[in-house]
């Protein structure tokens, strides 16, 4: 009976080992995160050097950023006219924010500001109006698109021809304010809009 007990115990006892075994060799190794992590090398909040787009063509620009690693992309018409750029290929970049060579999150937005291939880069880039908020701006030489976009989307706004003709103002950013009325610095409170207008390439009367 005791040889009997001695071997069962025995027994018993290479079970347990056996048993512990694998649990303990499976705590001490990495977790598949831990190892994707350290393959990668890369860590949240990583910065890139921003290239420099000036002079490029508005797609090629956006190429390159997707290239180099910036995914979070914008552009506007830097001549203030608030266009779109429908066709990326038809603009050019004159500027950019952040500027060639500073280091940037990885997540940053680049920002370009554009004109069209046969324009000239403006001296400083003029941005589309803020909201014009209780006060009114001063429009004048800007586009009847960003006049429009500028004042609260209630506004009853009226445009006429300031050349006398009586032509229609159908694409509004060819169009530029020569007179409004409320005047600028007046109290906005509602009231209808007016403004005389002439296409860009013209001077206002």
């Amino acid at each position: 009976m005791r040889h009997h007990t001695l071997a069962a115990a025995a027994v018993l006892g290479i079970a347990a080992l056996t048993a512990c075994g694998p649990t303990e060799k499976t705590s001490s190794s990495p977790t598949n995160a831990t190892t994707a992590t350290a393959s990668s090398g890369k860590t949240a909040g990583e910065t890139k050097t921003v290239p420099n787009f000036v002079g490029k063509g508005l797609q090629s620009a956006q190429d390159e950023a997707q290239a180099a690693g910036f995914y979070n992309l914008d552009s506007h018409d830097a001549s203030g006219r608030d266009r779109n750029q429908i066709l990326d290929r038809d603009w050019k970049v004159c500027t950019q924010t952040p500027t060639a060579g500073v280091k940037a999150d990885a997540s940053a937005k680049l920002d370009f500001g554009t004109v069209k291939l046969d324009e000239t880069c403006p001296a400083k880039d003029q941005s589309a109006p803020a909201e014009a908020g209780a006060t009114m701006p001063n429009f004048a030489g800007k586009s009847v698109k960003a006049a429009r976009s500028s004042l609260d989307s209630s506004t009853s706004i009226t445009v006429k021809d300031a050349s006398g003709e009586g032509r229609i103002i159908v694409v509004a950013s060819n169009w530029k304010v020569c007179t409004q009325d409320p005047k600028a610095g007046a109290k906005l409170n509602g009231q209808p809009v007016t403004f005389t207008a002439v296409k860009y390439e013209e001077t206002c009367p």
